[in-house]
């Protein structure tokens, strides 16, 4: 799912094409993603785009006439920037905006289409939309760890929690969690406030760096790869591959369809957190440590 920094760095690349510029039209292929009726969405065509913003991982098209599309582009939606009245792609395509010098347009691979639109009117509608997640740059300390301990989860859980912090998913909480040398297991309500100050500092380097990266290469062209999966991270599906800092094999957790990606030495004592599929299966075979890996 893109986030924080995959957001930033489509906003920086729309901003200058079509803030300031006419919303010709919208058109929309796929059933499932216009998630509104009132107002209708032939009412945003010939609306003045006023500004672009993110609430959380959603954009943002704020419009005349107190009007705003809010797009979530969920695990699989991307934008591309096509010459004008560009045809949306027959199998992947979900929607086209047009402005008179290109189209943006919305594609979502796979089968499960969960992309969304919503088309609203009024600041109360789209306030709506918020899940109340702090921004953690502009948080002070302070703020940032009453809303950690405010409920008992792991940090992994509780990074992701957009009901607690904004923009961050499962990519980058590895990243910050490692850089911050915590486990990912580790209960939120447990960490000492050195370790409250270090996942606090962790956060906004993480997503500072991955922003200011992602909205560099944006500037050579409009982004196109936007992935969860970069060869620059640090431990983010690099599963077997070495720790960058300290040469151990990072290790995982698997989930369902997720994964939490971890260096066992930098950030757990040494010792391999149960898989709860495979440690299930391998019962008391399953190793403790990496030295027993």
């Amino acid at each position: 799912m893109p986030e924080l920094p995959d957001i930033e760095a489509y906003l920086a690349a729309m901003r200058p094409l079509i803030v300031g510029n006419r919303l010709d039209g919208v058109r929309v292929s796929s059933i499932s993603l216009l998630k509104t009726f009132d107002p209708p969405l032939d009412e945003a065509s010939g609306k003045a785009v006023t500004g672009l913003s993110r609430l959380g991982k959603r954009i943002v098209f704020e419009l005349d006439d107190d009007l705003y599309l809010v797009l979530h582009l969920m695990v699989a939606g991307r934008l591309l920037w096509k010459e004008p009245g560009a045809k949306i792609p027959g199998k992947i395509g979900q929607a086209a905006f047009d402005f008179a010098d290109g189209t943006l347009v919305l594609t979502e691979a796979g089968t499960k289409k969960r992309a969304s639109l919503h088309h609203l009117r009024g600041e109360a509608a789209l306030a709506e939309h918020d899940r109340g997640g702090i921004e953690v740059a502009a948080a002070s300390p302070e703020e940032f760890a009453e809303r950690l301990r405010s409920e008992r989860h792991t940090l992994k859980r509780s990074l992701t929690d957009p009901r607690l912090f904004s923009g961050i998913g499962g990519a980058y909480s590895d990243e910050i969690l490692h850089r911050a040398r915590l486990s990912p297991l580790a209960r939120s309500d447990r960490l000492s406030d050195d370790e409250v100050e270090r996942l606090r500092q962790g956060v906004i380097d993480v997503m500072t760096e991955w922003t200011d990266r992602l909205i560099s290469e944006a500037r050579e062209g409009f982004p196109t790869g936007v992935t969860a999966f970069r060869p620059e991270m640090a431990v983010h599906g690099r599963f077997g591959e070495p720790c960058p800092d300290c040469g151990s094999p990072v290790q995982r957790i698997r989930y369902a369809s997720n994964e939490t990606n971890y260096c066992a030495s930098c950030q757990t004592d040494g010792k391999v957190l149960a898989d709860r599929a495979m440690s299930r299966l391998l019962k008391d075979d399953w190793p403790k440590s990496l030295d027993e890996l």
